[in-house]
């Protein structure tokens, strides 16, 4: 009842892993994702079994390959005639595996780095779409991974229609402040275009929680530095950190600049631009 796309990413040398899913199911994203940084991920689906995600990141952990994950969770389930999975590896390898019991239509591809599958989709084309979207996309994993998926949705996705959508992605120290290695967990619920709400979800996730790109940094001196004081005092704040942790900019904060981000959200806050 679901299309997804399981992915890694090597940056340099570090890895990230993710899952992007969607669905006319309520809340896909409590059911289907499942990654671990420095081990792999994994979309369980169909009627879902979901042990595939803690048995299936313990067996990845211990260096088992995708293909042989898969195999092993499916082995060990009476059920797996209508189970559905998309594994990927720590080392990017990745399988796919349709029950012969799931709704059509279904199935899935797998290449390097990368799994699709979905059930009681409107076509084959939904999944065609995806893998070409991945193949053709670039940038960071998580948009990679919203590509494909709004590239299925637009072939047609769950021949039932749509409610809810999720992406998951993880790296080293990839979270809030680098104390988690959960880059974005993002779920829409219930929603009548779930995957452009988690498009738009993922660019606040970036606003709020990325750092600023240093070339674009301003110096707050002169007469910036004045008007920035102007707008904070007018708000009833003595310093910018202090509006910044009340807004949840506080990621974006450097000592004696200023984000053009950060800038265009204060001057809208107190009355508009300079």
């Amino acid at each position: 009842m679901t299309f997804s796309i399981v992915g890694r990413q090597l940056d340099g040398h570090t890895a990230s892993f993710g899952v992007a899913v969607a669905s006319k199911f309520l809340a896909v994203g409590s059911a289907v994702p499942a990654a671990a940084a420095g081990v792999g991920a994994i979309a369980t689906q169909a009627f879902a079994n979901l042990a595939y995600r803690p048995d299936g990141l313990r067996l990845l952990s211990d260096g088992t390959s995708a293909q042989d994950t898969l195999e092993a969770l499916t082995n060990a389930d009476d059920g797996r005639d209508q189970r559905q999975a998309g594994v990927v590896d720590a080392n990017g390898r990745a399988a796919t595996f349709t029950g012969p019991a799931c709704h059509d239509w279904a199935g899935g591809r797998a290449g390097d780095g990368y799994a699709v599958q979905g059930n009681i989709l409107t076509g084959p084309d939904v999944v065609e779409a995806m893998e070409h979207a991945w193949l053709g996309s670039e940038g960071r994993l998580a948009d990679r991974l919203l590509v494909a998926l709004a590239a299925g949705d637009e072939a047609g996705g769950d021949r039932r229609g749509r409610q809810s959508a999720a992406l998951l992605v993880v790296r080293p120290a990839g979270g809030y402040g680098g104390t988690s290695d959960v880059e974005a967990d993002l779920r829409v619920d219930d929603h009548p275009r779930p995957v452009p709400e988690l498009r738009r979800l993922l660019d606040l996730h970036r606003l709020y929680f990325d750092a600023p790109d240093p070339e674009t940094l301003v110096p707050l001196v002169g007469v910036l530095a004045e008007e920035v004081a102007e707008r904070l005092k007018s708000l009833g704040f003595a310093t910018l950190e202090d509006w910044a942790g009340v807004e949840n900019y506080e990621e974006r904060m450097v000592p004696g600049s200023i984000d053009p981000l950060v800038l265009a959200k204060l001057r809208a806050a107190s009355g508009g631009s300079s």
